[in-house]
């Protein structure tokens, strides 16, 4: 017998149900991104078949014994970082970018860099011979690795119980489709049925599975937004398609934090880890050159030195131009309106241009005083120390305020070899500075240039 049919209505931007239609959808607000669809019950001749797990019962919180997660290493130490120190087996883990940005890459290096881990390679999207042809491209190999080219997700599961691998990439999710759903592959009741499946393997079996998810540029088709929920960590890689350098970032993180932060350089043989990302955001010129600074800089937990690059110049057309590159534009206009006010510089006769080193974009407020030093350097011509930098945000004011982790920036700077930072002095009785640095505390925004040429 046929299972009944039902009808009901899905957000395509947010994954939001509603039995109609509705021409605003309530959840994000999107006009016109209500569609129909046609859902089709389960039953229990065309649900995939799934290993029976004991059924769980109440306990009180004194008596569940606590276990020891074991992690599993991935072979990839940036992404060991990011999962809080390895991979959980049993976890269901979501990989989200924009289209382009390398995520069917990472998933093939994770697939075939897990030396001694039985992996299995599912893909919807390309033919065994074009990931044959870019594992070569690689050239990692793993014989434990095995490629399965299908999007049925019953032949899947089936596939799953039977070699029983320890890994399961799954690329992409948008591409699976399953018999109890009467829509097309990559429709919401599609996506939702289909990871939820796979979270139900994933804990009965004890295996860990990627599910990698495409997202538009705009974000406005439904992919790791209505899977957000369903998995355990959510993983989000981001870049620019210009630039080489990407950045793995956990959104969501059931096993551990969610400071962490992996970098990546993308190379004609794959992803290359970066494990030390201040080597390749600081620029060595032959001769000290003005507008250029060196900021402390904090993503996560991890320190690194970025540099800043300023041009200030008079307005040839009346009106000043604002740009920032990888840096909140009103928070510079806020700086600039606190140095006109405070320091006494005419911003207002000027035209402004920041950029940073490596197309990184920050959102650190302690790089408020790098910025600000860059500026003050192009507007007077005159070059920087080279072997100093700076930590610390700026109130409207004109105060110097102390940077999150300052004494891990201190630590960061001293390692690879500056002889100067300046910081808050708000900060100078409770930290420890080390001896091969000078830290330098100032107060208000006045004593910069003093403490910086």
């Amino acid at each position: 017998m046929a299972a009944k049919l039902k009808r009901t209505f899905f957000c395509t931007s947010c994954g939001y149900e509603t039995p109609k239609w509705l021409g605003k959808c309530p959840s994000c607000g999107e006009w016109n991104t209500i569609t129909e669809h046609v859902v089709a019950k389960e039953s229990s001749s065309s649900s995939p078949r799934l290993i029976s797990a004991p059924k769980a019962q109440p306990q009180l919180v004194q008596e569940i014994t606590e276990q020891t997660t074991r992690r599993i290493d991935t072979g990839i130490g940036e992404l060991n970082r990011v999962l809080g120190g390895g991979l959980v087996p049993g976890s269901l883990i979501l990989l989200g970018g924009e289209p382009g940005i390398g995520k069917s890459t990472l998933s093939l290096q994770i697939a075939l860099t897990a030396n001694g881990l039985k992996t299995l390679y599912v893909s919807g999207e390309e033919s065994a011979e074009q990931i044959k042809m870019r594992a070569m491209r690689l050239g990692i190999g793993n014989e434990e690795c095995t490629v399965y080219t299908e999007t049925l997700l019953e032949s899947i599961v089936s596939q799953i119980e039977e070699l029983r691998p320890d890994m399961v990439i799954i690329d992409s999710i948008q591409t699976m489709s399953t018999d109890t759903v009467e829509s097309s592959a990559g429709s919401v009741p599609q996506i939702r049925e289909c990871a939820t499946t796979l979270l139900r393997v994933a804990k009965s079996m004890g295996t860990a599975i990627f599910i990698i998810g495409h997202i538009t540029k705009d974000g406005t088709i439904a992919g790791p937004k209505i899977l957000e929920h369903i998995v355990d960590v959510v993983l989000q890689f981001e870049g620019d398609g210009n630039h080489t350098y990407r950045i793995l970032r956990g959104a969501k993180n059931r096993f551990g934090a969610t400071y962490e932060i992996g970098l990546f350089e993308m190379r004609e043989s794959g992803l290359r880890e970066v494990d030390n990302p201040s080597e390749i955001l600081i620029t060595h010129y032959d001769e000290p050159l003005s507008g250029c600074a060196i900021g402390a800089a904090v993503d996560g937990i991890r320190p690194y030195l970025i540099e800043v690059q300023a041009l200030v110049s008079g307005a040839a057309y009346g009106t000043p131009q604002r740009s920032a590159t990888g840096f909140d534009q009103r928070r510079l206009n806020m700086l600039l309106a606190v140095l006109e006010k405070r320091v006494g510089m005419k911003m207002f006769q000027k035209d402004v241009f920041l950029n940073f080193a490596g197309g990184f974009k920050i959102s650190d407020t302690g790089m408020d005083l790098a910025v600000v030093a860059a500026i003050i350097s192009s507007y007077y011509d005159r070059p920087l120390n080279e072997q100093a930098c700076c930590a610390g945000e700026i109130g409207l004011s004109g105060e110097v305020r102390p940077a999150p982790r300052t004494e891990q920036r201190i630590s960061e700077a001293a390692r690879l070899g500056f002889k100067r930072i300046v910081v808050s002095s708000y900060v100078q009785k409770s930290i420890k500075c080390p001896k091969d640095i000078e830290v330098v505390f100032i107060s208000s925004i006045e004593e910069l240039p003093k403490a910086l040429f």
